[in-house]
């Protein structure tokens, strides 16, 4: 596989938030990104990965990152969370350290002692200093020895202006970017994976990506927060959205997880293609079948994803059977195809990609209304809708939108207009117009 990740968005200063948990760092990345982009409660480490967005300070673009809290226990996802929280500060240009103004805490002191070599680039940050009153707090935390210490409320949004330009005063100078223009004339194609817990949705990320962007973990529910990332194959643009995984809604008991879910299935709008992720060994649950049913009604290009091929390769025959009965318990996805692949072994992605390609490029079909009423009346000449009580009359076809594609029919009547007749005509569409692997719908209209 030919792939490397986006020049033009790793070009980009990178500004981390970090500190120890729940001393309010996702409230801070939300303020200065401008939305709910991170996941925010009361729990500490909800926030495990890391989260980015591009944002804008004073018209210079940046990548702000938020980060799991740094916690001294060696333990888990804990202890994951933390290296990729130093891995992260290494590589940032500026490091807002936050800390809460009514507590310094021996983690603090520890995460501050480990960040002593990175001091030139940190802007201590005191938050929690809601009003003039905490003010006076404030003065204890020029002790710890950094040149920049602002005292500041990510809740209430108080001297973030300050914040700001303290933080644009550090980024490093501006540069020309030399390939800007090869990026920008290429089309960009979403993917977002979908799919039940330890499906290996984050695996596949970071294979794609070519570097660890998820923690990946045995525990269900490692992934949080909705992760991006871009990488470039074979001249076409990918960006890339991991999900927290889909459980039942009975099963789902914390507001964060709740949180997390949502954000899954409303990042299917941002998709171009959806892959959906089933476990080879586990095959298809009923659960899976949900997830199907929202990929399709919102009409986005869909390939079933058959993770960890590399144990079931091994079976005779093993591709045709798991196959034949996801298209059986599938029957809302017969058009999607299905892909196996290991992203422990790097095998499979090649095809999923160049499917991926063919996926979106059938999603952007869009056909003139002459054609396709000559079209529909070659088939209503094959086959002409069946009597009623009333004879049913087509009388033309139009196409409403592409990305979906949706079409509108216009009938002379269409209570009991025969459901058997739009589905003959759906699928002589997708024939002859070569759209074989994308969802079409099409809504009956009288006239």
């Amino acid at each position: 596989m030919n792939a490397s990740t986006s020049s033009r968005r790793n070009s980009l200063p990178r500004v981390a938030i970090v500190g120890r948990p729940n001393v309010g760092k996702s409230t801070l990345f939300n303020r200065i990104a401008g939305g709910r982009r991170s996941i925010t409660d009361a729990a500490p480490g909800v926030t495990r990965d890391t989260v980015e967005a591009a944002c804008t300070i004073n018209n210079r673009d940046i990548i702000l990152i938020d980060t799991g809290g740094y916690s001294s226990d060696g333990e888990d996802i804990a202890a994951l969370v933390s290296q990729r929280s130093l891995r992260t500060i290494e590589d940032a240009d500026v490091v807002l350290l936050l800390v809460d103004v009514t507590q310094l805490t021996p983690e603090d002191e520890e995460f501050i002692g480990r960040l002593r070599r990175f001091a030139d680039k940190i802007v201590l940050v005191v938050n929690k200093t809601d009003s003039a009153l905490r003010d006076n707090a404030v003065w204890e935390y020029y002790s710890l020895g950094f040149r920049q210490v602002i005292p500041i409320s990510a809740e209430h949004g108080r001297n973030i202006d300050l914040l700001l330009h303290s933080l644009f005063e550090l980024l490093p100078p501006e540069t020309v970017e030399a390939e800007e223009g090869q990026y920008a004339s290429r089309e960009e194609i979403c993917i977002t994976i979908l799919g039940k817990p330890n499906t290996g949705k984050s695996t596949l990320l970071n294979t794609l990506l070519g570097f660890d962007r998820a923690i990946v973990s045995d525990t269900p529910g490692t992934t949080r927060d909705v992760l991006e990332g871009s990488f470039v194959y074979s001249g076409n643009n990918f960006t890339i959205l991991d999900t927290a995984g889909i459980r039942k809604k009975r099963s789902v008991e914390e507001a964060v997880e709740y949180y997390s879910v949502s954000r899954a299935i409303s990042s299917i709008d941002r998709a171009d293609v959806v892959f959906l992720m089933i476990d080879s060994q586990e095959g298809v649950t009923d659960q899976d079948k949900k997830i199907a049913d929202q990929i399709v009604k919102r009409g986005r290009g869909v390939i079933v994803v058959l993770s960890k091929w590399d144990v079931m390769s091994k079976i005779p025959n093993a591709l045709n059977a798991v196959s034949d009965r996801t298209r059986f318990l599938f029957p809302q996805l017969d058009f999607a195809p299905i892909v196996p692949v290991s992203a422990h072994e790097n095998t499979g992605l090649d095809k999923l990609l160049s499917t991926t390609v063919r996926v979106r490029r059938q999603l952007g079909r869009q056909l003139a209304a002459h054609e396709l009423n000559q079209t529909l009346r070659i088939l209503i000449e094959r086959h002409p809708p069946p009597y009623g009580k009333k004879r049913y009359r087509v009388k033309y076809l139009a196409q409403v939108s592409f990305h979906p594609l949706k079409f509108a029919l216009f009938v002379n009547k269409v209570k009991g207009f025969p459901a058997s007749w739009v589905s003959y005509l759906e699928n002589s569409l997708r024939r002859e117009y070569k759209m074989d692997l994308v969802p079409i719908s099409i809504d009956l209209r009288g006239r």
